[in-house]
């Protein structure tokens, strides 16, 4: 996340600085002086992250060098021929290892392990880890453990840190727009996140001569709410599935990790009212026999939309389309080029591919400068032929979305369907988003010009 910003940061700067260049300016306006020095701020705290990020890591690493050359020491008989020291006798300085590891644990076949076995058999040793493990969450994220503890008689599970890290980039189509929104913690309490609307603002204007009334609006807001919601998934499986098969547990887990993910990133995009394709000023691509000449004017009238609907407030910086339509967007030849390109973009092709998987971040850059995410949690199945898609441009800082820090979902195994010799797995998690602080500030480009694209 760190590392993301920082390069957002310069991104952004070297932008403006190409502007300016490109405008043959050797200083720059007011506003764009302190765009920069924002983001230049942006950049610097991004960097101390990172510099913490390391210190930890060197002092970890620093410190389980040091334990193993005392365990070593203390391991050696002395000259006299004295015994070891027993184990309780040894004082230790450094950090413990982590009970569920990465590096012994990748993909959390033993976690997922011991949970069926605490509740199917009471077993004393996955007891014993599990609460070894939820001791050392308390230690590192106890203000969440806390909260989640008071909202029900349950028992609850916090899923190694590194598996939530792992699992919810894998596979479907997971949440690449959700990773390029503007991340918030989620409130410790409420069922909705309340935002302030500027919707009267002050006024200035001429005074109209030496001593008379200067010009006075009061200022007025509006109440923006949004909802949190729970995305949630369950899965029953069979004590033969546990005990006979091989990695059945750990199967599950990683699709309900999946599942979550793609559940999350679908919502902000499709869902009613709110979503991001139910806010979005429309701009229509109407056409029989489409191509990309035709398609990236568009793109730039509802970028346009976008940057004076929102002005400084925030900068047109993604454009989110489905997997069929980068591919084909990309299959597309010319023989004219743009007459003013990004920095960086060749002059003879439209755009650039950054050669990235699914899921990797931004795809490829535009002429404009606009970063492509590629989402294929976008419908296919608009319009009235139900085989049309949607393109969108957003400004990622207006694209807002709270969730718990360090990403906490729990996980709970029950032996609630006994009676069939079943146990019951539960995945949740908490969220809310908003693309509603600015009135038009994100855009889609949708119509017959998007149908199902040959190649």
């Amino acid at each position: 996340m760190a590392e993301r910003d920082r390069e957002r940061a310069n991104t952004e700067i070297m932008h403006v600085l190409d502007k300016a260049k490109a405008e043959a300016r050797a200083n720059l306006t007011a506003d764009e002086d302190k765009q920069v020095r924002e983001l230049e701020a942006k950049r610097e705290s991004a960097k101390k992250d990172l510099d913490g990020i390391k210190f930890k890591l060197e002092t970890a690493r620093a410190a389980a060098a040091d334990q193993e050359a005392n365990e070593k020491a203390y391991g050696e008989r002395s000259a006299t021929g004295a015994a070891k020291p027993a184990y309780d006798r040894v004082a230790r300085v450094g950090t413990e290892e982590r009970t569920y590891r990465k590096d012994t644990d990748r993909k959390g076949s033993q976690f997922a392990r011991d949970v069926a076995k605490r509740f199917l058999f009471r077993d004393l040793e996955a007891e014993h880890r599990l609460n070894r493990h939820m001791q050392e969450e308390r230690v590192e994220r106890g203000q969440y453990l806390e909260r989640a503890g008071n909202t029900g008689n349950f028992s609850g599970l916090v899923v190694p840190q590194y598996l939530t890290d792992m699992y919810a980039p894998a596979v479907r189509a997971l949440r690449p727009f959700a990773d390029i929104c503007n991340k918030h913690d989620l409130p410790p309490t409420g069922t909705s996140v309340n935002i302030s609307r500027i919707t009267t603002g002050t006024s200035v204007a001429l005074q109209g001569s030496e001593n008379a009334a200067v010009s006075n609006t009061d200022m007025d807001d509006t109440l923006l709410t949004e909802n949190v919601q729970t995305a949630a998934g369950q899965q029953i499986l069979s004590r033969q599935a546990i005990e006979r098969g091989s990695g059945s547990e750990e199967i599950v887990m990683n699709d309900l990790f999946r599942a979550y993910a793609t559940t999350l990133d679908n919502t902000l995009i499709n869902q009613a009212t709110t979503g991001l394709s139910a806010v979005a000023q429309a701009v229509a691509y109407t056409d029989a026999s489409p191509t990309a000449a035709e398609l990236y004017p568009k793109m730039l009238a509802a970028n346009s939309a976008v940057e004076i609907a929102l002005m400084a407030q925030a900068t047109p910086s993604h454009i989110v389309m489905h997997t069929r339509r980068w591919n084909w967007f990309q299959s597309q030849l010319s023989n004219a080029w743009p007459m003013i390109t990004q920095p960086g973009v060749p002059t003879q092709a439209i755009g650039v591919n950054n050669g990235g998987g699914y899921n990797s971040g931004v795809r490829g850059i535009l002429p404009n400068g606009n970063l492509v995410i590629v989402d294929n949690n976008i419908a296919t199945n608009l319009g009235a032929g139900t085989n049309e898609d949607e393109i969108y441009v957003v400004a990622a800082d207006e694209c807002h979305l709270w969730e718990d820090p360090n990403a906490p979902v729990f996980i709970r195994a029950e032996q609630t369907a006994a009676a069939s010799l079943g146990v019951l797995l539960v995945m949740y998690g908490y969220f809310a988003y908003s693309f509603r602080r600015y009135t038009n500030g994100v855009a889609k480009i949708g119509g017959t010009g998007l149908i199902t694209p040959s190649f």
